[in-house]
């Protein structure tokens, strides 16, 4: 089954099912620290899982780009990716457990509106309880119900069977589907074997049904959600390597015409290192599609550590001249490869090149002078200063240096790196300190005011240095605010001083914030600025900040939350302005 048709049959067989189709979200979090990236398909729609009113109702499915990066180590093998897709569908307040299970085991075992896999080689498992919440007999009945034999059912604890999308928001037990790819089948199996069946996998994970009946806060359950959720999903490349019949994701058609790139390069490069190459440069594109720019520093660093291990890995066998021709070339059969299913990839193909393009010739000139430093500290062991030297001099993401040590057979202080790194965040003030705290889905009155003062910020910038400003991105926590946006050079204290009071005026004249739901295009007609292009659903909820008095100042789509009125929101102060990429400023404030 081709993954055009597979995307096509999952988004067919919800949406018959009363399921509005909503598009993927940025890759970029809105107003959410908590994470760099999308890590998840629940992700953009936590505000709804908490018990807000989504504009296209309470059943949703869609396709949504992710990425996470903690298993970048694994990169490379059967199933491990950077970036990737998530299939999900959810219930607002709506149906609960019998539905989504009944569903999920007929989306995947059906042969006419699903996917047509051997209901035999199923195996499903379940949360077995704890001390926060009990076990899940209810999803284990259901099972039997629908025809899983007991064997084949598994109690497993929260580190297996829970989720939460960190220390704060809604959270449950969940239930997930197995599925034996060994070719003559494994049959029914003993809780161990199965354990050990999926350490090797022979049976991998395919879906996952989330039942959202928590709610968590700084880390502790606090009680029941008001309205229970459900939140079910699958990875896109995983089912597509089980229809495909394939033993990996890298051997599907979404990675046919990248790997046959890196071949035509070389033919006799290792599979790994295609596989690699091919998820990193993958992923990369994405990220620069939705505004990540490679830089030093948080989403920036991930992006050019991806940009120059793929590049690290070709030149080492291609050389550089090579490599360089084959990253434009792998960037370009990304977007042939998804410019019908991403309008955003085909949109921004030739600035992604450029960008593409303009990492590697940077590290090509840093290249050579850091392999000459590597070269003269690596007779020993290298310390942790000496290696955040590569990484803030020459460019050298740290499992690069690892790799090349790992070559000539010595260490890395990986800790006294990580340590060295902190310290330099913490003197240049673009720390990660407040990033891990939560985001906005907690919801406190800080962030609040905040998140309305970011809008404020947004309209004001552009009235000052003109209507090419453009979001990029915002980072939000109680004690202040970061705004990144598109702009060329430096902002003079004089037009510093006057976005700054031009905000405040519009804090004291106590404008009301007024939100209105409509179609995307009413929006679009009503001259309202759209904070990712082209992400939202068409259906959207668009802040109106201003009266008749004082005129309208602000028109932007949002997700909320946001204050009554801007004279609730204190006394807004920039506190810095600089840069963080090629044509993006970042403005940090504190409201007094």
């Amino acid at each position: 089954m081709h993954s055009s048709e597979i995307r096509k049959r999952f988004l067919n067989f919800f949406e018959k099912r009363g399921h509005a189709v909503i598009p993927s979200a940025s890759l970029i979090p809105e107003n959410d620290p908590s994470v760099l990236f999308t890590t998840a398909g629940m992700q953009p729609l936590v505000p709804y899982l908490l018990g807000e009113t989504h504009p296209k109702g309470k059943r949703l499915v869609n396709v949504q780009k992710c990425v996470r990066t903690k298993d970048i180590e694994e990169v490379g093998d059967n199933t491990h990716l950077t970036f990737f897709e998530m299939l999900g569908n959810w219930s607002l307040g709506d149906y609960f457990k019998k539905e989504a299970l009944e569903w999920s085991f007929e989306l995947l075992t059906s042969t006419e509106e699903g996917f047509g896999m051997d209901p035999d080689r199923l195996y499903v498992s379940v949360f077995k309880g704890d001390d926060n919440a009990p076990q899940d007999k209810e999803a284990a009945d259901i099972w039997k119900n629908i025809g899983v034999k007991e064997a084949r059912i598994f109690f497993r604890p929260a580190s297996e069977n829970w989720w939460s999308p960190g220390d704060n928001g809604p959270c449950g037990p969940d239930s997930e589907m197995f599925y034996d790819v060994t070719p003559e089948g494994l049959g029914e199996l003993t809780p161990e074997e199965f354990e050990r069946a999926d350490e090797k996998g022979d049976v991998i994970e395919i879906w996952n049904d989330v039942f959202m009946q928590y709610e968590k806060k700084d880390g502790k359950i606090i009680g029941a959600l008001k309205n229970k959720s459900v939140d079910t999903g699958a990875g896109f490349e995983r089912i597509a390597a089980v229809l495909q019949k394939k033993s990996s994701v890298f051997e599907t058609d979404l990675f046919d015409p990248l790997i046959k790139k890196v071949e035509e390069f070389d033919s006799q490069i290792d599979r790994r290192s295609k596989n690699i190459i091919s998820d990193h440069v993958r992923s990369a594109v994405f990220m620069m599609t939705d505004g990540a720019e490679p830089s030093n520093t948080d989403r920036g660093y991930i992006v050019r550590r991806l940009i120059r291990r793929s590049f690290r890995l070709a030149s080492s066998t291609m050389g550089e001249e090579s490599s360089s021709e084959l990253m434009k070339e792998l960037s370009e059969e990304v977007t042939r490869t998804y410019r019908d299913v991403y309008p955003e990839v085909k949109a921004k193909a030739v600035e992604t090149k450029k960008k593409m393009e303009k990492e590697t010739d940077k590290f090509r000139e840093v290249l050579k002078d850091g392999l000459k430093k590597f070269e003269k500290i690596s007779k020993k062991d290298i310390g942790g200063e000496e290696a955040f030297l590569l990484f803030s001099t020459y460019g050298f993401p740290i499992d690069m240096t690892v790799d090349l040590a790992v070559e000539k057979g010595i260490k890395v202080d990986t800790e006294g790196f990580q340590k060295a790194y902190k310290e330099h965040q913490e003197k240049s003030r673009q720390g990660t300190g407040g990033k891990f705290k939560g985001g906005l889905a907690g919801g406190s009155e800080m962030e609040v005011k905040y998140h309305t003062s970011t809008h404020l910020l947004n309209a004001a910038l552009r009235q000052v240095l003109g209507e090419h400003v453009e979001q990029r991105g915002s980072n939000i926590t109680a004690e202040r605010a970061r705004f990144d946006f598109s702009h060329d050079k430096k902002l003079t204290e004089e037009e510093k001083r006057k976005v700054e009071n031009l905000i405040n005026k519009k804090i004291k004249e106590d404008l009301p914030v007024i939100c209105k739901e409509m179609t995307l295009e009413e929006a679009r007609k009503d001259g309202a600025q759209g904070v990712f292009g082209d992400r939202y659903s068409d259906r959207v909820k668009l802040y109106i900040i201003g009266d008749e008095k004082y005129g309208i100042f602000s028109k932007e789509l949002c997700g909320g939350p946001h204050v009554d009125r801007t004279g609730n929101i204190g006394r807004f102060k920039i506190k810095k302005e600089e840069s963080v990429a090629d044509g993006v400023r970042r403005i940090k404030a504190v409201l007094e």
